[in-house]
């Protein structure tokens, strides 16, 4: 997809080499390690990999919600509107989720307590913090459920999440995550226990809400046919790493890693007809236990000595893309630097 120069605006969020680890018996796993990007006002960013590469440890690093013991941040900056929120107390912090930050969590019926109804769930993050409370309150909840393409809304208020359909309690999440006004939205994975009809609906429902409030969405998804339909720009995690960043365009047209290539083959194409459909040879690496070089050299077809022995840094391949690979090199060199942020 596209974007208007009219629509994208400022940075609100910048990360900047962020770490977190976690403490185990096996050793120090690595699940984010040096993660740099940014997130513009009405632009969304998709980052994408498979399980275990560090998406979701990198949204809850952002939000200050890694679980400690056994894990810890212990470097880097994520600066929000210019903010360093890694050096806020907890205190601080709390008025920043759910104001400034949303989030939707990929399994509704887990996000949202079964023992109370929606209005009191979608009306906490207001009471907290915009202070509303009795009709004011109750108006702007219904507000938030009409906003989301809930159905009689001043009805379903009174309901529990146990009597909503799977999309509704989808949309019920997106509500709380908007319902401050966020300058940044998260969305991790919240199309994974919906079906096509409702996907396309809520995919379309999160363009909507992002065209009118101008709020910058990172969705982190495995499926690449979201990433065409909804982002803008694209980071590719592999072993608590972004590999490759880049507009949406570029990303499909010249994928400039082998990890990037090889997801992207994975995708079944309907109008080919294969008696075999690819996979990625091999497992993700343990991140307690990482080889010596490049993480994805050991199943990467391209690789050589020296992707064994070093792991590359980010190299610019073209206008707004890079990439962590010494194939790279030497067109990093042509363009006269090495990317970085």
């Amino acid at each position: 997809m596209t974007t208007s120069d009219e629509r994208i605006g400022e940075v609100v969020l910048e990360v900047k080499d962020l770490r977190t680890y976690f403490v185990t018996r096996w050793g120090v796993v690595k699940a984010v390690d040096g993660v740099n990007f940014n997130i513009r006002r009405g632009e969304t960013l998709g980052i994408v990999g498979e399980s275990g590469s560090g998406k979701s440890v990198t949204t809850l690093s952002i939000m200050r919600l890694v679980p400690s013991p056994p894990g810890h941040i212990v470097g880097g900056q994520v600066l929000l509107e210019g903010e360093d929120i890694l050096t806020l107390d907890e205190g601080e912090m709390e008025q920043v989720r759910g104001s400034r930050i949303g989030m939707v969590l990929q399994d509704p019926m887990t996000a949202l307590n079964p023992v109370f109804d929606i209005e009191d769930q979608v009306g906490e993050a207001l009471k907290i913090h915009k202070g509303l409370g009795g009709q004011a309150l109750k108006d702007t909840v219904i507000d938030m459920l009409r906003k989301v393409r809930i159905p009689a809304p001043d009805v379903r208020i009174k309901d529990y999440p146990h009597q909503l359909s799977g999309g509704m309690r989808q949309r019920v999440v997106g509500a709380i995550g908007i319902s401050c006004d966020p300058v940044v939205l998260i969305a991790d994975e919240p199309t994974t226990s919906l079906d096509a009809t409702i996907q396309a609906q809520y995919l379309r429902l999160l363009r909507e809400l992002q065209e009118s409030t101008g709020v910058g969405i990172i969705f982190i998804t495995h499926d690449f046919g979201i990433v065409a339909k909804m982002c803008d720009r694209v980071a590719v995690m592999y072993a608590g790493k972004i590999v490759e960043q880049g507009d949406v365009r570029q990303i499909f047209n010249n994928p400039s890693h082998p990890y990037t290539e090889a997801l992207i083959q994975s995708v079944p194409k309907m109008e080919e007809t294969e008696e075999r459909l690819y996979s990625i040879p091999g497992q993700p690496p343990a991140l307690w236990d990482l080889p010596q070089g490049c993480s994805f050299a050991p199943r990467c077809r391209y690789s050589f000595d020296k992707c064994l022995e070093e792991f590359p840094p980010d190299f610019a391949v073209d206008q707004g893309q890079h990439a962590a690979c010494w194939l790279r090199e030497s067109e990093g060199a042509a363009l006269g630097v090495a990317a970085s942020d």
